[in-house]
């Protein structure tokens, strides 16, 4: 059982009825609770008031009980040297994938945000009782002054944040992970903008306006529904031209400021029909530019040398380059386009064209979603929904159907209308 002692006053009463003062009254933390914990050590916890003690204390023998105690010693580290000593280190990321959740928690969960504390100063312990805490540095993230996070954003960092404390949780560091009390914490909601794909018109304008050399990147983005680094790292030989089938092995990544070849977005190789006019458009291509060998590390710097035959390359027979491609070719072709850039005339553009043509020819989701490369048909779903053509005239021919010549129905239109 635990108990709780007064560090400032003796329990019995002087002579007088006055209560004695102990050498130290008035320093420190006046209530202290002492407690065995399970593995039969003693222990001790202070605090100011004697109601949290008393809590404690409660908590503390119930835990004990259930078999569900955890050390708080073990919560008074940092948030910061939990991320970066403990929780980093242990994890399996791909590369590019550690780099931008390092950046995450370098920029935006450990350091102090205009005036208030950055949640790195925090004992793991503190924000584990907290969530109210969370929700300030939710706020902060929303209002910086420099450049304030948008609300996508807002939520992946929070969903790393909350990643973080997860394993806190399972390592017996604190009780609960604050970032799941919703009733307090409670992240921006997700900007609602419905997608509007380019149309066939606008597709071909940008494409007219690139250079001769890369017009077929069009054709692989909204022919095959590619993304930007994967048709960088499109070889000839990733093509069954007899069958007509486009094997999706690889893409052309940034990792460390450095192009790395590297599997396709999460992992997954994929394989696309293609039309015989892409496949023509693909043909006509490689006559006009033969495929060049291009070695790069393989998924980071300094990873093994692979070498790949691409069909798409700078003139100096490089890898392509995502800044350069956007500064000197996509931005002057969407201006030669009348395509105002931004953030909806991304190369990502042409793959939603692709799956735009898909779901108006009555291809299914499900099939969508895998020659898109989603592991979720969900997604797809969510994302493309709204693209699927004939909805309401589909709902009335359906119920038209259903409701023809019903058993036992009055002929409506001769006037005949049961009563109520």
């Amino acid at each position: 059982m635990a108990s709780i002692e007064d560090r400032w006053y003796f329990e019995k009463p002087g002579l007088d009825g006055e209560r004695l003062k102990k050498q130290r009254h008035g320093t420190g933390r006046r209530w202290k609770v002492h407690y065995i914990d399970p593995d039969g050590r003693q222990r001790s916890q202070s605090f100011d008031r004697k109601i949290d003690a008393d809590n404690f204390r409660k908590t503390a023998e119930a835990d004990i009980l259930r078999g569900v105690f955890i050390d708080p010693d073990l919560g008074k580290i940092t948030l910061r040297k939990y991320a970066t000593e403990t929780w980093l280190p242990a994890q399996t990321f791909g590369p590019s994938t550690r780099e931008t959740v390092e950046r995450q928690v370098r920029l935006h969960i450990l350091p102090d945000i205009g005036d208030a504390k950055g949640l790195g100063s925090y004992r793991l312990a503190e924000l584990a009782r907290s969530p109210s805490v969370i929700q300030a540095w939710l706020r902060g993230l929303q209002t910086k002054a420099e450049r304030p996070l948008s609300p996508s954003h807002i939520r992946l960092v929070l969903n790393t944040l909350s990643t973080i404390l997860s394993a806190a949780v399972a390592d017996e560091r604190i009780t609960r992970n604050p970032v799941k009390v919703k009733a307090v914490v409670k992240p921006p909601r997700p900007e609602q903008r419905k997608l509007i794909p380019w149309d066939s018109e606008q597709v071909a304008a940008v494409r007219a306006a690139l250079p001769y050399r890369y017009q077929a990147t069009c054709d692989a983005g909204a022919g095959a529904g590619l993304r930007q680094g994967e048709v960088f790292g499109l070889s000839p030989d990733d093509i069954d031209w007899m069958r007509r089938v486009l094997h999706v092995r690889r893409q052309v990544k940034i990792v460390g400021g450095r192009r790395v070849f590297a599997p396709p977005k999460g992992g997954k190789e994929r394989d696309v029909p293609l039309a015989d006019s892409v496949v023509l458009r693909l043909s006509a291509h490689l006559a006009a530019f033969p495929a060049g060998e291009v070695t790069l590390p393989w998924q980071k710097p300094g990873g093994r040398a692979v070498t790949v035959s691409l069909m798409f390359t700078k003139e100096d027979e490089g890898a392509l380059w995502r800044g350069d491609w956007g500064r000197y070719l996509w931005h002057p072709a969407l201006k030669a386009a009348c395509i105002a850039p931004g953030r909806e005339a991304g190369f990502h553009q042409l793959r939603h064209h692709f799956a735009s043509l898909l779901l108006t020819s009555g291809v299914d989701v499900r099939t969508l979603a895998e020659y898109l490369g989603h592991t979720d048909p969900g997604f797809t779903l969510r994302v493309y929904c709204h693209l699927m053509p004939g909805s309401p005239e589909r709902t009335r021919a359906a119920i038209d159907r259903a409701l023809s010549n019903p058993p036992d129905c009055p002929d409506v239109a001769q006037g005949e209308v049961p009563r109520p």
